[in-house]
């Protein structure tokens, strides 16, 4: 089992899953799992590789698609219990969108948003533990809050979550890494104790609210970012330098974003 806290998964949700099948499949070479109800009716995307689950797609609700709002991805965090992790959330200053519901035997998921904005979602594991691989090309390998008020959200975190933190040097912005002390003894890829990371927006980021942002390992992020392109995405910040590697921001054609990353 994944350790309390971890980031375990993540999904999009698009106004056409079948277009986003498509483009994700011929970016990251994602095989994709349909799953269907009773009667056959489409519910959920497993996107896997090698075998493994490494992110899901959802459709958008009727509201959702009515309002013309742009796919977006959730990262998803591990918890013991939805409910009472809620709670904690709503008691240091959080806000719950969606309370505790049951997926079938998957697990249970919670939906908030923290004091500066930032909307994120919680799992309890049942059947689906979250991603089955990390930190190889084309999986998961980083979470990062870009916030507009970091010692609130560093204040907020550590209270709901227990999360601790430590400030990076040498990067261009102020950033902190989130530590997870149980990270090593419950994840089998791990090698070290970071969860993600915290980042100041400030006037040069514009009007960008507070959001969480997912970053999936490549081996080229200069060719993952032409391809991405070829295939009706846009880069919204072109590849770039960073002390943790070379990192490109992408929209999908649905306006989805999320970040892939060579790591250094």
């Amino acid at each position: 089992m994944l350790p309390y806290g971890l980031f375990s998964w993540v999904d999009l949700s698009a106004p056409d899953p079948k277009s986003a099948k498509e483009f994700y499949s011929q970016l990251f070479g994602w095989q994709t799992d349909d799953q269907l109800d009773t009667e056959g009716n489409y519910i959920y995307t497993l996107f896997r590789l090698d075998g493994r689950a490494v992110a899901g797609l959802g459709g958008q609700s009727e509201e959702l698609r009515k309002r013309g709002l742009p796919a977006c991805w959730t990262s998803y965090i591990n918890v013991e219990s939805v409910d009472d992790s809620l709670a904690l959330i709503k008691t240091f200053g959080g806000t719950v969108l969606m309370p505790g519901m049951d997926i079938m035997t998957a697990g249970r998921m919670g939906l908030a948003s923290d004091p500066t904005g930032a909307t994120f979602a919680l799992w309890q594991a049942g059947t689906h533990q979250g991603a089955g691989l990390f930190n190889a090309p084309g999986a998961l390998t980083w979470n990062e809050l870009a916030t507009r008020d970091l010692p609130a959200a560093r204040r907020f975190y550590e209270q709901a979550l227990g999360w601790t933190f430590e400030r990076a040097e040498g990067m261009t912005s102020e950033y902190y890494l989130i530590k997870l002390d149980t990270k090593v003894d419950g994840d089998h890829d791990a090698d070290d104790d970071f969860n993600g990371g915290l980042l100041a927006l400030d006037e040069s980021w514009g009007e960008l609210p507070s959001h969480w942002l997912v970053y999936f390992a490549v081996n080229d992020t200069d060719e993952v970012a032409s391809r991405a392109k070829g295939l009706g995405g846009r880069l919204t910040v072109e590849p770039f330098d960073e002390t943790a590697g070379r990192i490109a921001i992408i929209a999908d054609p649905q306006g989805g974003a999320f970040c892939v990353i060579t790591p250094s």
